[in-house]
């Protein structure tokens, strides 16, 4: 050996795979010409809040977030800039982001604000009682 590291074939190199931690796994599902977004997630008693990470957009005429049974679609877009760049790794195009929401969410009263590059989606969720039921087992 001189000292080199010999990468196996068909195995991903380091910076594959922190390509595929920006755009996704090869073989996921997305559309073509889309990017994921990245979020964050929390549920609190009565809340979930998603937080996505969106920044150099126009909140009032790049961004569509609907809700269809269930599941909280958050798609945007930013346009490329027009001019002469050396280097560039900024995103553009399309992009795009479905969550499932809890079980009881109000998706019809869902919230969004956008500050600092960050927007922020509310959605109500009831305190719905679940709990325990016994089930009787008849003998016959």
């Amino acid at each position: 050996m001189s000292g080199m590291i010999e990468r196996l074939p068909g195995w991903p190199t380091l910076p594959d795979l922190f390509g595929w931690m920006e755009t996704g796994f090869p073989g996921a599902h997305t559309a073509p010409g889309t990017h994921g977004i990245r979020i964050e997630e929390r549920l609190t008693e009565g809340t979930y809040a998603l937080r996505a990470e969106l920044p150099g957009i126009d909140p009032a005429k790049d961004v569509e977030i609907t809700v269809t049974g269930g599941v909280l679609t958050l798609r945007a877009e930013r346009s490329e800039e027009t001019t002469e760049k050396h280097h560039t790794e900024f995103r553009y195009g399309t992009f795009t982001r479905a969550v499932r929401l809890p079980a009881g969410a109000k998706g019809d009263e869902a919230t969004a604000e956008y500050k600092d590059g960050v927007l922020t989606i509310t959605v109500p969720v009831p305190d719905t009682k679940t709990g325990t039921r016994t089930i009787p087992v008849r003998h016959l």
